[in-house]
């Protein structure tokens, strides 16, 4: 048991959690408790994550009380899939057949108490789940959705209105089953991912072949794939090549070739060659259950339009029970027409129930995610697809992100005593202490070239930030970098710089070595445009985000070049990382809404500053989910127009749900309070209303 002063997180499953009526209930309970730091709901979910001090079982106590009984998880194995109650479906399923026969009896036999007796069985037996909670309401001194259902329903039985009564409970207990089967699927569908991945691994072991459940597999195990199996855990391919389908991980269209030294990912299915890999993650640690853990907190963050949803239904539903109670006791004392007013107060409590409007906007929220997920870029939380919606302005960053990011050495060239392997040689020598991308593609060159760079005979290095490094080699003093570093060391020449001309001039990009007193020679690399970027950017403007920036820390001409060659509308290049921040910052200002796509390390001050920030990379990268509020799974951009697209759409079906809702609550309330609308018509109004923006928001799991 940890100490009493540690804090620590924990998730519960609360199964009655269904909105923000049970979310308030909690709050209230578990708020004042000493030793509560925080807590977070997801309601589509059904989970409640508390940071906390005090032992789990003081909170596990304390949620029966008001109802809401739940049990705690584990964070690294929680594929539990919350489904609807078998016995909800039955006692509904019961109570609606009942409600039938109860009509056909009492058209049968107009005069007969049988059809009384049915409507009040049906009654008993489809709200008894509505009268537990409107008992434990009343208890805590709650008023929610269920004391208001109760009270139409004991109100109509006042009233002779057995039928009536019956079709309240009938029709309401209905809207709650087709409620919770519908976000069962919006909640299972991203889960459901967990089902591609195959129980057992061929675990290859002493030259034999083994069958092991995968959740026994260790790191470092080798397993053996074969073609038309998927891959049952994270890897590198130590032997074989093949094309793997990976579009259900990243959300790439095309498979991807594999051989030895690739990254596998676990649910990718592999096509053609059997494929040995050594698993470097366990199941619970996977790139898919990374995904699953994402989006599942993605879902806390709730955006706007659902915070204002939720404190609009809490002062909403206390003004229309006491609404009700004025219409059914001021007009009785003019007209004294009681059972004609209390009937219309009836009315009116059956339509101001608020659940059209608390289930719609997480429901629809979900479902985007869960479609963001299945091209392959992970959202932090509702909050941010909203603002997603809404951009106007994108700004990429270069290497890595618009290009392949992977940089090869073209030409080396000899400007002074050293020849081209000797140039070679020092600067890869002093590029093994280095991370930028640059020097990854020296040294490969030099290992190309037949000689393993060798950083023995370094001393002194120092990185120099923005412009390169500083070294001693075999006791010498060297400088590798761009022409800034060379301009400080006064070694910068009209031929130099006409060199670098002509190379920038081609998209290149160039290292220079120099040592105290002469510039010794160029390194020349490239960097290729991704294939997809082009007609990512072309989408994008069609989509009206304008203007598209291109940041990068490269030289102006090569920016230039890829900048003209993409159809980036602004080029701004030479930036350190905060030029980057700044120009951000400035963009904000005057285009609106802006989002920053980079590769989450270097480019973390600019994505920072974006009203919406995407990192590129695979989800395992710490730096990247931190900063940013959006992770493409993949290294490919071409998902962004479609992540558009969806966010878009997503907060246009929020907008129509909210709208609706809105309008057959007020329609229905004049013709509750004028008399003209019926227990039947408030019920199927509000419970049809309910079912119908669910439905909208469901739209957008469709593939």
């Amino acid at each position: 048991m940890p100490p009493h002063s540690e804090i620590r997180e924990t998730t519960f499953v609360i199964s009655d959690l269904c909105c923000a009526t049970e979310e308030m209930k909690i709050r209230q309970r578990l708020g004042p408790l000493a030793g509560i730091e925080s807590l977070e709901f997801n309601v589509v979910a059904h989970r409640l994550r508390v940071r906390h001090s005090i032992a789990e079982s003081k909170i596990l106590d304390a949620l029966p009380g008001i109802g809401l009984p739940g049990y705690p998880i584990d964070r690294q194995n929680n594929s539990t899939l919350i489904k609807t109650s078998r016995k909800q479906l039955l006692s509904t399923s019961i109570a609606a057949a009942l409600l039938v026969l109860g009509l056909i009896v009492k058209a049968a036999l107009p005069s007969s108490l049988a059809s009384h007796v049915v409507f009040i069985a049906a009654i008993l037996i489809g709200g008894v789940h509505i009268f537990v909670k409107t008992w434990k309401s009343v208890r805590n001194a709650s008023l929610d959705v269920n004391i208001l259902m109760t009270t139409a329903v004991i109100g109509a039985l006042a009233l002779g209105n057995s039928a009536e009564a019956s079709a309240v409970t009938v029709f309401y207990s209905m809207s709650l089953l087709l409620e919770s089967l519908s976000a069962d699927r919006a909640r299972n569908a991203i889960r459901s991912l967990l089902r591609i991945t195959p129980p057992t691994a061929s675990v290859i072991h002493e030259d034999r072949e083994i069958a092991m459940p995968v959740a026994s597999v260790k790191s470092g195990t080798i397993i053996l794939v074969r073609p038309g199996e998927r891959i049952p855990l994270d890897g590198i391919v130590v032997e074989g090549t093949s094309s793997v389908d990976q579009s259900l991980v990243t959300g790439e269209s095309m498979p991807v070739v594999k051989h030895a030294g690739s990254d596998v990912f676990a649910g990718s299915l592999n096509q053609r060659g059997a494929l040995r890999i050594r698993a470097t993650k366990p199941s619970n640690d996977s790139t898919l259950a990374h995904i699953i853990h994402l989006v599942e907190d993605a879902q806390i963050g709730k955006a706007k339009r659902q915070l204002f949803v939720e404190t609009f239904a809490t002062y909403y539903t206390p003004a229309m029970f006491i609404a009700a109670f004025f219409v059914a006791v001021v007009p009785p004392l003019f007209t004294q027409q009681f059972h004609e007013w209390f009937y219309r107060a009836l009315v009116l409590l059956v339509i101001s129930c608020p659940c059209a409007l608390l289930i719609s906007t997480p429901v629809t929220i979900v479902s985007a995610l869960t479609a963001m997920t299945r091209i392959g870029l992970l959202f932090k939380g509702g909050k941010h697809i909203e603002t997603f919606a809404s951009v106007r302005a994108m700004a990429f960053d270069k290497t890595g992100t618009l290009t392949e990011g992977k940089l090869r050495v073209n030409n080396v060239v000899a400007l002074h005593s050293l020849n081209a392997q000797e140039i070679l040689e020092i600067a890869a020598a002093l590029e093994v202490n280095s991370e930028h991308p640059m020097a990854d593609a020296v040294i490969a060159k030099a290992l190309e070239e037949g000689f393993e760079p060798n950083n023995n005979r370094v001393r002194s290095f120092e990185a120099i930030h923005g412009k390169g490094i500083r070294a001693d080699f075999n006791g010498q003093r060297f400088f590798l970098g761009n022409y800034s570093l060379i301009d400080e060391q006064g070694l910068a020449t009209d031929h130099l710089r006409q060199s670098l001309q002509h190379f920038h001039t081609d998209g290149r990009t160039v290292l220079i070595l120099a040592d105290a007193n002469n510039v010794l020679g160029l390194i020349v690399l490239s960097d290729l445009a991704r294939s997809e970027s082009a007609k990512t950017i072309d989408e994008l403007h069609h989509l009206g985000i304008r203007p598209i920036v291109l940041l990068t820390g490269d030289h102006s001409s090569v920016a230039e070049s890829i900048g003209k060659e993409l159809g980036i509308d602004h080029v701004h290049a030479e930036l350190l990382p905060e030029n980057k921040l700044n120009i951000i910052e400035q963009l904000k200002s005057s285009e609106g809404t802006m989002a920053m796509v980079g590769d989450g390390i270097n480019d973390a001050p600019a994505l920072a500053a974006a009203d919406v920030s995407i990192a590129i990379g695979n989800v395992g990268s710490d730096t990247a989910i931190e900063t940013a509020d959006a992770v493409l799974i993949s290294e490919e951009i071409h998902s962004l127009p479609q992540a558009i697209r969806i966010a878009r759409k997503a907060m246009g079906i929020i907008k129509q749900n909210i709208a609706f809702a809105l309008l057959i609550k007020i329609v229905f309330l004049f013709l509750g309070v004028f008399g003209v609308s019926t227990l039947w018509f408030a019920i199927l109004a509000d419970d049809g209303a309910a079912l119908l923006v669910v439905f909208n928001s469901l739209r957008l799991l469709k593939k």
